[in-house]
């Protein structure tokens, strides 16, 4: 029988890592300045065309490469950071993988031009598909320009999975924003179809922040540092009332890398603990600072996930340091750290760090016990709990439409007993019992078929503003906002491009209140929310942001008429069972289960 296993050509091998570090523009983006930064670039401009789609070209002032480097740096598994296995536990550098040039011109029209300073000339590389088809010196200027077109142009499956060009910019963007962060002390500057994005000059990390996201932080940075002799943390904080409700503005970095790390990012949030809304999320750039031999940055072929081998311990003290901030700004109360506020001294002393971790979150994780004690009696049901044990244990009444009922069923009406409770429920007599309606839930489900109904046909009914009112993005919000289009116009929303990243809002939707500011910031957000959260069509996700801005909310109180017309709208909907994002509108207490409560 012949032999079947050979080895793979080279180009084939350096596709297939394409496939791990090349997954969209954005990854080419992120492992070109990578590359960049690890040269010593201290300006780096980047263009790009159609999302990257067309063209990717970073241009920096780095050391540039030799001729046989240039060379080198094409072939799979060139590095000029390792000699010695020891060397994977102390790096330090960015791009050290050495196949992402490699990757890039596997799945790319790839041109590369480099000159290092003490020569006259440089090296020009063209390479389409792995393939090297030229070679040659060229004039060009200190350092290294890449210009990567036509992306997948010979994978047409992989070009085909490729997003709108807003989704990738939002992409784009999103790489370029880790990057400059971590790296404030260089130039960098973004372009797309030669509009200027950004034009970022070298500065403190305040003023990037700033820079990147808006003058509105100005006013809510908030210092964050400690040192311990096993990290040490710096950064800023956002003021709690600076909160949002979608995540995407909390970056924490290891040694200038942005990872993704839940367990830290709980750390965090811990920290802000009965200090935000329920659902928000803090704005925060911190950076840990702590030697590689603690950690492994090869978990993930973009290195955005690490290990760290005292994961506890970092934990401990990133969760301190952002509760000092908080308390040294008089953000929150002061820390209670057993009358020994030097965390220093904590991490230095012979307690364990398992001691020191119990030590700090004792009393937050009894607290959050103690909400759990409660429990119903087996004879006896306050009035206070018969509404928790409605959810615990009475029935779900599931029927169709309304518009599919029989003639002679019963519907809403005054004379069914319709009242609102403790300004949260709509309590309705029924046939079979007593129905206990979530008026928030319900009339966000009125509400989303509604604004669903209206998309569909075309551009929704707008209410034209007097004072229409300038709504300025971030650049990643700006480029979502462009993606969604069409479907807000569908809504009500009018806006008109106003200048950089900005729009002027002249409509909203009919039937909605609020200022056209409020509303347009407030959908975005809301949209980006259930993006994370939920895995919804456009269309859907629209309608189901702006119902829950629109819905009327627990705890507000109604007028009968208003009570009326939630309960109907609910039970004219082609689903009132439950809310858009799944939870249930209503239960039922069937009189058999009312009357056990009151027999011997």
């Amino acid at each position: 029988m012949p032999d079947i296993i050979h080895l793979l050509p080279d180009s084939i091998a350096n596709q297939i890592a394409a496939g791990e570090v090349v997954q969209r523009p954005a990854s080419a983006v992120k492992e070109l300045i990578e590359n960049s930064l690890d040269a010593g670039a201290t300006q780096i401009k980047l263009f790009v065309k159609e999302a990257g789609k067309t063209l990717i070209q970073i241009i920096d002032n780095g050391t540039g490469m030799s001729e046989t480097d240039a060379r080198m740096s094409l072939e799979r598994h060139a590095t000029s950071k390792i000699r010695t296995t020891d060397d994977l536990f102390r790096l330090r550098t960015m791009g050290f993988r050495g196949e992402a040039l490699a990757s890039i011109a596997a799945v790319s029209q790839f041109e590369l031009k480099t000159r290092q300073a003490h020569t006259d000339l440089g090296t020009q590389i063209l390479v389409e598909g792995s393939e090297i088809k030229n070679q040659s010196p060229v004039a060009c200027e200190k350092g290294t320009n890449i210009s990567v077109k036509n992306l997948f142009f010979n994978i047409p499956a992989r070009r085909n999975f490729l997003k709108s060009n807003p989704v990738e910019m939002r992409h784009i963007i999103e790489e370029f924003q880790r990057l400059a962060l971590a790296h404030s002390a260089v130039a960098f500057q973004l372009r797309h179809d030669e509009e200027l994005i950004y034009d970022l000059p070298p500065a403190k990390l305040s003023q990037r922040i700033v820079a990147l996201f808006g003058k509105s932080f100005q006013e809510q940075l908030a210092p964050c540092q400690e040192e311990t002799t096993l990290v040490k943390i710096t950064g800023y904080i956002g003021r709690p009332e600076s909160a949002r409700k979608t995540r995407g503005e909390q970056f924490i970095f290891v040694n200038q890398r942005f990872i993704r790390n839940n367990y830290l990012n709980h750390a965090v949030t811990s920290a802000f603990e009965g200090l935000l809304p329920d659902g928000n999320f803090p704005f925060y750039v911190l950076f840990i600072e702590i030697d590689p031999k603690h950690i492994d940055v090869n978990v993930h072929p973009t290195k955005t996930e690490i290990k760290f081998d005292d994961e506890r311990a970092v934990y401990g003290v990133v969760w301190a340091a952002v509760k000092q901030a908080l308390s040294t700004h008089n953000l929150a109360p002061a820390i209670d750290f057993k009358a020994d506020i030097n965390l220093v001294g904590k991490l230095n002393q012979s307690i364990t760090k398992e001691q020191f971790i119990d030590e700090q979150f004792s009393n937050s994780l009894t607290r959050s016990n103690l909400q759990n004690w409660e429990k119903l009696f087996e004879n006896e049901v306050p009035a206070s709990k018969l509404f928790q044990r409605a959810e615990q244990e009475g029935n779900v009444l599931r029927f169709e439409s309304a518009l599919n009922k029989a003639d002679n069923e019963e519907k809403p009406s005054e004379e069914q007993g319709l009242f609102q409770f403790q300004q949260k429920y709509i309590v309705r007599a029924s046939k079979s019992g007593l129905m206990i309606i979530d008026q928030q839930a319900a009339h966000e489900r009125v509400l989303f078929e509604k604004y669903l109904a209206r998309q569909k046909g075309g551009a929704g009914n707008s209410q034209q503003s007097l004072f229409p009112q300038t709504v300025t993005l971030t650049a990643a919000d700006y480029a979502l906002a462009m993606e969604i289009e069409q479907e807000l116009i569908g809504l009500g929303f009018r806006f008109e491009i106003f200048g950089k990243n900005a729009v002027l809002v002249t409509g909203i939707p009919t039937g909605v209140t609020g200022t056209e500011k409020e509303l347009f910031e407030g959908l975005i957000e809301q949209f980006k929310k259930n993006q994370a959260e939920l895995q919804l069509p456009v269309r859907d996700n629209l309608a189901l942001a702006l119902a829950r801005r629109a819905a009327i909310k627990s705890g507000q109180k109604l007028l009968p008429e208003e009570i009326k017309s939630v309960v109907e709208g609910l039970f004219a909907c082609a689903k009132p069972n439950f809310s858009p994002d799944g939870r249930p509108t209503f239960f039922t207490f069937e009189t058999s289960k009312i009357e056990s409560y009151f027999t011997r």
